[in-house]
């Protein structure tokens, strides 16, 4: 038998540390305390964003993995990050017009996707089981992508992390890339909690088609009608999933009872950013695609991803794309695309119909305007960034451009987005036309802008030019093997 004197509250206080226990166990998130898959691993190491991290690819053959690029195929590599080693990790080139151009022009700086599960089964990186190599294309910047998915995070739309590398090749210098996290199945559960919903990648198979599918545009109650969805899947899904999101996609199509299928708020913030940022190659441009979707419960959200030719720099699949700064810089807020275009995006078109949830909309970019850009947060970062990556863009062998035209494009993005900041701001309050109507009727209102060039910010003279100084690097990259 235990004896002692304080026996009765030593049992009283154990048992009320167990209540307690519990009930953080249970109720822990609402209580404050983030889930544990809310800080994986992963997300503290390779994905601290306050340094630039080391990574080296060991390859035998790295000459021919480059050769093959262009067929996306995975080979096995060795990957030591920041000094720790993980071994059978699977590795290709991605890309679309960024991989084809990369070949066409003879260049070799790709970027790549390493999957550390893709040979060994339960491969991973301290939770993570996916992430990229972001090459900068067409971004001389190096921070189009960085700026971008800061100011989502910041909205608090979910988005991947990033951070930036040192990449280097069998102890070979390879250049700087961002390494950007893979919306899986990692991203999933950190962002949504082990039993989150289901997550895709819309995506088309050919610009030619109709692609309502990738549009979000309701077809018909049958599934295998939204192949560019559910062939897409980056998490396990089922029948029951697959109807949940057609049931979504039929209330989305009556612009109707829009929170039963749509997450309002979360969108909006997206939509809020993602106009900001001038990015045609997205849901809201001629494309449709570049962006996930997450269902839960029937509920539809939109996530961010790929933003290389955000900030007025894409053209591609424009028969007479817009180059005047002016025009771009000063892009009407409230009709972001021609309406041929926004009638086939109804997560945007239909929600924007709704008085209620579209001065929600303008609320949130008056907020992004103030408190991102008016106070000073976004000049901090861009400062702060460029002196991190100074020394490894400088010495960059695999560049798409010179440092000094970094330097010019990095100046660049700045005065872009402080002067898109500008305009925001005068459409918000009625001194510059937010809609392309009233822009084409009255230009003079613009926020001059003239001045700017946006082609420094990155463009295909940059890749000619950089030509012959890959081709000098690599020569000497291979006689040294």
């Amino acid at each position: 038998m235990v004896k002692h004197k304080h026996i009765d509250r030593i049992c009283i206080l154990a048992a009320v540390l167990a209540v307690l226990l519990t009930l953080a166990l249970m109720k822990g998130e609402e209580l404050g305390i983030p889930k544990a898959s809310a800080n994986p691993g992963y997300a503290e190491r390779l994905f601290d964003d306050s340094r630039v991290h080391s990574l080296d690819i060991q390859m035998e053959d790295w000459k021919g993995f480059l050769e093959k690029a262009a067929e996306e195929e995975y080979s096995s590599c060795t990957v030591e990050i920041d000094g720790e080693e993980f071994r059978q990790v699977g590795i290709r080139a991605k890309g679309n017009n960024s991989l084809s151009l990369t070949e066409e022009y003879g260049l070799s700086r790709y970027s790549l996707k390493l999957e550390f599960d893709h040979f060994a089964e339960g491969g991973n990186y301290y939770g993570l089981d996916k992430f990229s190599l972001d090459a900068s294309f067409q971004d001389n910047s190096y921070m189009k992508t960085w700026v971008a998915y800061d100011m989502m995070r910041f909205m608090e739309v979910p988005a991947p992390l990033c951070s930036y590398v040192w990449v280097t090749v069998n102890g070979e210098d390879w250049g700087l890339f961002l390494a950007v996290e893979e919306p899986e199945e990692a991203f999933a559960r950190r962002n949504f909690g082990k039993d989150h919903g289901s997550l895709y990648k819309p995506d088309y198979k050919s610009l030619d088609a109709e692609n309502y599918d990738v549009a979000l545009r309701y077809i018909d109650e049958d599934p295998d009608s939204y192949p560019n969805i559910f062939e897409n899947a980056k998490t396990a899904i089922g029948e029951e999933d697959k109807e949940q999101v057609v049931k979504a996609l039929k209330v989305l199509s009556t612009g109707e009872d829009l929170e039963e299928a749509v997450d309002i708020d979360e969108v909006l913030r997206y939509f809020t950013v993602q106009v900001f940022v001038m990015n045609w190659d997205s849901y809201l441009g001629y494309t449709g695609h570049n962006y996930y979707l997450y269902e839960d419960k029937g509920i539809l959200s939109i996530l961010p991803w790929d933003y290389n030719l955000a900030f007025g720099t894409y053209a591609l699949g424009m028969t007479d794309p817009i180059k005047d700064p002016e025009i771009l810089i000063n892009y009407p807020i409230y009709t972001p695309a021609e309406g041929s275009v926004m009638k086939n995006r109804p997560l945007y078109h239909n929600l924007m119909k709704i008085d209620q949830y579209f001065q929600k909309y303008q609320q949130y970019f008056d907020y992004l305007i103030s408190q991102y850009f008016e106070n000073g947060r976004f000049q901090i970062l861009l400062q702060e960034t460029r002196e991190m990556i100074a020394f490894y863009v400088e010495k960059d062998p695999t560049a798409f451009c010179s440092y000094e035209d970094h330097m010019l494009a990095a100046d660049t993005l700045e005065q872009v987005c402080m002067l898109r900041a500008g305009s925001v701001r005068g459409q918000l309050e009625g001194e510059i036309p937010a809609t392309i109507r009233g822009q084409q009727e009255n230009p003079e209102a613009r926020l001059e802008a003239g001045h700017i060039i946006l082609e420094n910010l990155g463009d295909f003279e940059d890749l000619e030019e950089s030509r012959e100084r890959h081709r000098i690097f690599l020569d000497g990259l291979w006689k040294s093997e």
